[in-house]
């Protein structure tokens, strides 16, 4: 695949969602598809934005799927049911608000339909097994990015770099059908970052953020590491998205020693805890997008070690991981209601 053809639909897909944005945005005000304030506790803009991003990505990803041929790949039949059904169960949401068991029953459906497409991970020789992984895989890192998207700018931020990653190991493995998935993600979230970095003009909602989570790790399960054994690459998808991970762990972690409901939202998660640091609002967001960028750079650099070395570096970095969030979980980090009334 040719550089410049990367570089030329990176450009295409960032000033599709570009132009897009507005006509979303419109379509969002007339359709009262927005995002009010104080309407619930965790709610703390100051006006109502527009919950866009979901038509924007979806729109913008299926246009230059067409515009740079993957569309006509048969591959992408395995992925064009899916991501229908994340986006659609998303929109739902940010229109009328699911109850989080029917949101987790769309996640289910799509990740065992793509499963079935042919797009599932090949650990172990038990079908079964491999089935399992997958949809925890799938719905987990699907609701990792929802989750992480607490804060303007955040989770396109941190799918950004997550795709410019996988961008790069699928051309080293040469998986040139998946490159051009994340290329055309890379641009998409580039151009929607413009619009949702703070102060946003519109908001990511389930829809957007379930979609990336989604075709994220959809990709992440179809990359197959050349070259590399699978003792030193089975943990490089895991290390790309190890923010939202992180996230996710501390906020399920936390609510579940208080008893608290964990589909529940709340000012809880990693970035509202590094304001009450003391960090300010766009700090804590460019803290959490640089440790995404230096884990995946470590990701990258393990691969390359020797197995012992690469797991005993890997087992320092989890243990790392856990004082983090023992840390982040103190007490005078929490405010005392940080979670809306029903």
């Amino acid at each position: 695949m040719p550089g410049y053809r990367l570089f030329l639909i990176i450009f295409l897909a960032a000033c599709a969602t570009i132009i897009l944005s507005p006509l979303a945005v419109w379509i969002s005000r007339r359709l009262g598809l927005m995002d009010i304030p104080r309407r619930e506790k965790h709610k703390q803009h100051r006006r109502p934005v527009p919950l866009a991003g979901g038509i924007v990505l979806f729109a913008a990803f299926l246009i230059l799927t067409g515009l740079s041929g993957a569309a006509a790949q048969p591959e992408f039949l395995a992925y064009l049911p899916p991501i229908c059904i994340i986006f659609a169960f998303g929109l739902l949401d940010d229109f009328i608000g699911l109850k989080p068991y029917v949101k987790l029953a769309g996640q289910v459906l799509a990740a065992a339909l793509i499963i079935h497409n042919g797009i599932t991970v090949q650990l172990v020789q038990n079908p079964a097994v491999n089935f399992a992984i997958s949809l925890v895989w799938l719905v987990g890192i699907t609701n990792a990015f929802n989750f992480t998207d607490s804060m303007d700018g955040l989770a396109v931020g941190l799918a950004a770099l997550a795709a410019a990653c996988l961008m790069l190991v699928t051309l080293q493995s040469e998986q040139f059908w998946l490159t051009g998935m994340t290329v055309i993600l890379l641009g998409n979230c580039v151009g929607i970052f413009y619009f949702n970095a703070p102060p946003a003009r519109y908001f990511l909602g389930d829809s957007g953020a379930q979609l990336i989570g989604f075709l994220l790790a959809a990709i992440a399960v179809e990359y197959a590491p050349v070259g590399y054994t699978m003792l030193t690459s089975w943990f490089v998808p895991i290390l790309l998205f190890a923010v939202p991970i992180f996230d996710t762990l501390l906020v399920v972690v936390s609510r579940l020693r208080r008893r608290l409901p964990v589909y529940r939202a709340g000012l809880d998660h990693t970035y509202h805890r590094l304001v009450r640091l003391g960090l300010s609002s766009n700090r804590a967001i460019l803290t959490m997008h640089l440790a995404a960028l230096l884990i995946d750079c470590v990701a990258f650099i393990l691969l390359n070690l020797s197995p012992l070395l690469a797991n005993g570096l890997l087992a320092l970095l989890i243990l790392i991981g856990l004082y983090a969030i023992a840390f982040l979980d103190r007490p005078h980090l929490l405010e005392d209601h940080p979670y809306p009334s029903i």
